[in-house]
């Protein structure tokens, strides 16, 4: 069931880049939210937000701004108690990517513990630990700015969850090295009135202009805005420059700007698409009387709308069509680099080295609660939904489960489900499981179960996870790897806190701090 020589260009899942000279939107069918980019020479990176996710704060690396991979996370994890079980709509949130000084910068705004920032020489080596640049909740989507007179400064927006208001932008003055603020935080622009929500302030300098790109509008309905002004502190002109026009296309906005070695320049942002999250789209930019036109067919005022298939930017080298890696042989040794947790790793939660070619999942009960359910536990090996339609397939090895263990595949948002297979006095049993909200506290069902004939020798079972374009599922299960023994009903599990859902795999103990099982997984492979 396994393709040899690896995924080709016309087995990509997605496929943005037409092969014709032109490409399609969105460039990433993927929940890259808040994306910012730069270029420095001829490769441009990428980062976007992943909340409590981790590793967190994925490093793409392109070359021609549509065909994008994952190379690396610059964060291993979140250096407080809070996320080492999942803290749903926390964390890290609308990262800003720079290049300065020969070396790369991400800060990023936690809502709940302050701003902060990671550097490295190599962005695909080793970045350093998350710094703590200002501390104090409510402070988010910051952007470091290093002028040409030697000040240096951080603009951010507002979380009215956790401050009390929104649709402000304020700033510090920042030491240069990007350490610490050093000074009072002043709002430098509000938008309650004209451009309401406005957040995710990137900052930009040109022909002696300063440029502040923010969203405004909310996620779902909003647009684009460009603040203009002569000095950093204001005021500042505003101006919509983006929206979503005649186009379905919804709240286009929210990204960076960045240019090619030939000087041509784009704009990176996000859409919202529910259950899919907030995938990504490529715009190109151009300006008139100092204001720049994202997008195409700009009205009067200079308003453009996002473009559904454009030509490729100029200046970029030919590349063969790809995508960020979903499927994982465990070839390697290693977790591929589309996988995340839902909270801190913590050691002993798997391997990759204990029978190779394998991932091996320890079912462990990480909360040390009995019976605890999914939602709560931060050892679920999640992926981002890669395309409207795919299926997930899983080969794994049930032989080591012990008494009271299960394993299984799970779609997990604001709702989740799972199909799983638990160990009940020596016999194996398929359990199909939905959350349920009950007087108030969040709880699971079983739907139904199921005795499950496998050989004792063997225990082989494949897996899957059918994802359909209108944002539901089905779980099935093969003794074979050919025929479905069991499909399940259709399931949605919308979308979560900021996010769109995920699928994945677990294996949990319902005892603390239970047996020594284990579950070995072959494969999970992600097709059309």
């Amino acid at each position: 069931m396994i393709e040899d020589g690896g995924e080709m260009a016309e087995n990509l899942l997605w496929k943005a880049d037409l092969g014709n000279g032109k490409y399609r939107n969105p460039i990433l069918f993927t929940d890259y939210s808040d994306p910012d980019v730069i270029r420095v020479e001829d490769t441009f990176y990428m980062t976007a937000s992943s909340f409590n996710c981790v590793p967190g704060l994925p490093i793409l690396v392109s070359k021609d701004l549509v065909n994008w991979e994952i190379k690396n996370y610059a964060v291993k994890e979140l250096p407080f108690d809070t996320y080492n079980q999942p803290a749903y709509g926390k964390g890290i949130w609308a990262p800003s990517i720079r290049y300065h000084n020969n070396m790369f910068w991400i800060f990023v705004g936690m809502p709940d513990e302050g701003i902060f920032m990671t550097s490295t020489k190599d962005p695909l080596g080793e970045w350093s630990s998350l710094t703590c640049v200002w501390s104090g909740k409510g402070f988010i989507d910051p952007c470091p700015f290093w002028d040409d007179d030697g000040k240096a400064y951080i603009i951010h927006g507002y979380a009215k969850s956790r401050i009390g208001f929104n649709s402000k932008l304020g700033i510090f003055p920042m030491s240069m090295d990007g350490t610490i603020c050093l000074g009072e935080d002043i709002i430098i622009f509000d938008g309650t009135i004209t451009q309401p929500t406005i957040e995710g302030p990137k900052v930009y300098k040109r022909e002696g202009y300063y440029y502040i790109f923010a969203p405004a509008g909310g996620v779902e309905d909003g647009w684009q805005t460009v603040l203009r002004s002569t000095h950093i502190l204001g005021p500042y002109e505003e101006k919509i420059v983006m929206h979503q026009g005649s186009t379905n296309i919804n709240g286009p906005h929210q990204g960076g700007l960045v240019d090619t070695p030939s000087h041509e320049e784009w704009f990176i942002h996000f859409q919202d698409k529910g259950v899919y999250g907030r995938i990504v789209h490529l715009q190109p930019v151009t300006w008139e009387n100092h204001w720049p036109i994202i997008g195409v067919n700009p009205n009067e005022e200079g308003v453009g709308e996002p473009v559904l298939k454009y030509r490729k930017p100029s200046g970029c080298p030919d590349v063969m069509p790809t995508e960020p890696e979903s499927s994982d042989y465990f070839s390697n040794g290693r977790l591929g680099l589309s996988w995340q947790w839902i909270g801190n790793v913590k050691e002993g939660f798997y391997s990759t080295s204990e029978r190779p070619g394998h991932l091996r999942l320890f079912p462990i009960n990480p909360t040390k609660k009995p019976n605890e359910i999914l939602w709560n536990c931060a050892n679920i090996l999640t992926q981002k939904i890669p395309v409207p339609e795919f299926i997930m397939e899983v080969k794994m090895d049930v032989f080591g489960l012990e008494e009271g263990q299960k394993t299984g595949v799970i779609a997990l948002g604001g709702k989740y489900a799972y199909l799983g297979i638990k160990k009940i006095k020596e016999e194996l049993y398929l359990q199909y499981v939905m959350s349920k909200v009950i007087d108030g506290v969040l709880q699971e069902e079983v739907q139904w179960e199921k005795h499950l004939n496998v050989k004792d020798n063997e225990k082989i079972v494949w897996l899957q996870i059918q994802f359909y374009d209108t944002g539901e599922c089905k779980f099935s299960i093969s003794l074979d790897g050919e025929e479905d023994e069991v499909v399940t009903e259709y399931f949605s599990p919308e979308k979560a806190m900021w996010v769109g859902a995920k699928v994945g795999i677990f294996a949990i103990d319902e005892e603390v701090p239970g047996a020594k099982g284990y579950v070995d997984i072959e494969y999970v492979e992600f097709k059309k």
